[in-house]
């Protein structure tokens, strides 16, 4: 006899249910619970060295390709501009790309988070081959526009969705590291691109500079799939927001075309810059209204404050903006003052992009190792902004020139693993994604506008009716030296105080303790 016959005074199986407790056990019983978002039971087998090493390298190859048609194109336009009959229109073959990359960056990024890596590496990597090949066989100037849209629609997605992958598979502490690599991917393909879109161009035909991406992205594909199945698993499938995500996107498309147009195609102040200026503010708000009302919205609100996601996105932006309205506009500045041939002005740039890569490698060591890693960025931001006054302030010969855009250039650098590693370690797991997406399209979209203010500096200054990216409208051997030094002091300038902005952003912004080999990641929900 057992404790619970002794106390009842009957045996256990005499016992009898009330009609109410069976019928509620009975309900428990065949109840059917969704256990598709759960976690899985056994935790899944650590990637080894081996693997890792190899998804990152299909990593990098698909980074490359991103970054290679930014630049590859250029070079090729006048042939295909010959081939066409169509010369008016040759720009849109590079905007129709950053129209489409720099708006589809936050969509890819987020979705990512709901649909999983996966799934939109393969999407975007399908679009990209997609775009790649319809420009290779394009019979016309707008079907090779169209193309290159669609082609930006895959490219755009590739960065958000491979920078959430490496932090799927490193620890926030070693990923620095990581990043400088990646660094020197996007410097490769900086320097790279355009001369072998003009080898392909003069010695081929233009249509390899697209045929090429192929065989590339299939490789890519190749070696990153059998391996995606052992990446952990951070997303969470909810419903999508297509309402937010479309407003989005508008929003950045008409800012963009903006920024493209204004100074150039229409005046400023034209009345077609102001509508598009207002309807771009239109939009915003009302993303930003519907973000607030929507249960799940696209891009969550409060994921975008904090101590550490405003403060990370802009030290980004700035650094980036920095150095690529300098890469943009400085090729003229040597033409004219240090009277360099084309081709010599684009040798004279490799300092400024090679050399911030080294920046990136020093921060991403200094972040394995130093516990107070934000230092360093500090650090890199405030040599880069007195290099930038420094600039400003004098006239150097040419080498001396080129010395103190290096020591710039190596401080910008340090800016990119910190600002990066800081923000995806803010957040939970599952909006690593979105938050990757946002940063991207929010450099992408200061990129654009820095471009645009340091090319408004200098027609301000010189009064002249020059393009500074494509053909030039004028003799740019009718520019006096001496105008061209003073505008190019306020153009760094300009530099200069964005350094300085990035350094204030890193002394605000939270440094919170990293994650490394063998310790769980941060749980916090986002900011």
């Amino acid at each position: 006899m057992n404790k619970f016959e002794r106390q009842r005074g009957q045996p256990a199986d005499h016992d009898t249910l009330t009609d109410e407790i069976s019928a509620e056990i009975s309900h428990i019983m065949t109840e059917v619970i969704d256990v598709s978002d759960a976690p899985p039971i056994a935790p899944r087998a650590p990637l080894t060295q081996d693997e890792v090493r190899t998804i990152l390298i299909s990593l990098m190859l698909t980074m490359f390709l991103a970054a290679l048609d930014q630049t590859i194109v250029a070079t090729a336009l006048p042939t295909i501009g010959r081939q066409f009959g169509d010369v008016s229109n040759l720009s849109w073959v590079i905007t129709a790309y950053l129209l489409a990359s720099t708006a589809v960056a936050p969509v890819f990024g987020t979705l990512s988070d709901i649909y999983g890596r996966r799934v939109m590496i393969i999407v975007a990597l399908s679009l990209f081959i997609a775009g790649s090949i319809l420009c290779a066989l394009a019979p016309n100037m707008p079907i090779l526009i169209l193309a290159r849209g669609l082609q930006g629609l895959g490219g755009g997605g590739i960065m958000p969705v491979v920078q959430t992958v490496i932090s799927d598979v490193v620890s926030p502490r070693e990923r620095g590291q990581y990043q400088a690599y990646f660094s020197g991917v996007w410097v490769a393909a900086g320097i790279g691109g355009p001369v072998v879109g003009g080898v392909f161009a003069e010695h081929l035909h233009w249509s390899m500079i697209f045929w090429i991406n192929v065989p590339l992205a299939l490789g890519a594909l190749a070696l990153l799939l059998p391996k995606m199945g052992k990446i952990p698993v951070f997303h969470r499938r909810r419903k999508v927001d297509w309402l937010g995500g479309v407003l989005l996107m508008a929003a950045a498309v008409v800012f963009m075309l903006v920024l493209t147009w204004g100074g150039n195609r229409y005046l400023w102040l034209s009345p077609t810059i102001i509508a598009m200026i207002g309807a771009s503010a239109a939009l915003a708000f009302s993303f930003v209204w519907h973000a607030r009302k929507a249960d799940e919205p696209f891009l969550p609100l409060p994921l975008m404050g904090g101590t550490v996601v405003p403060y990370a996105m802009a030290a980004g932006g700035c650094a980036l903006g920095a150095i690529t309205g300098l890469t943009v506009n400085l090729p003229l500045y040597y033409e004219v003052v240090y009277h360099l041939t084309a081709s010599e002005a684009g040798l004279a740039l490799i300092p400024l992009a090679a050399i911030s890569t080294c920046g990136a490698a020093i921060a991403g060591r200094t972040m394995a190792r130093a516990k107070h890693y934000k230092r360093v960025a500090i650090i890199g931001t405030s040599i880069a902004a007195i290099s930038g006054c420094a600039l400003a302030l004098t006239t150097l010969p040419l080498w001396g020139l080129l010395v103190l855009l290096s020591v710039f250039a190596l401080g910008l650098g340090t800016t990119f693993p910190v600002s990066v590693v800081s923000l995806q370690n803010s957040v939970a797991r599952p909006q690593i994604g979105t938050v990757t997406g946002a940063m991207n399209f929010f450099r992408a979209l200061m990129s654009s506008f820095t471009v645009a203010a340091f090319t408004a500096i200098l027609l301000m200054v010189l009064g002249s009716d020059i393009s500074l990216v494509g053909e030039h409208h004028g003799p740019l051997n009718s520019i006096p030296v001496a105008d061209m030094i003073t505008a190019f002091r306020y153009v760094f300038g300009a530099a200069a105080a964005l350094m300085a902005g990035a350094t204030l952003c890193m002394i605000l912004m939270e440094e919170r303790p990293l994650a490394g080999p063998g310790t769980p990641p941060p749980v916090e929900m986002a900011e």
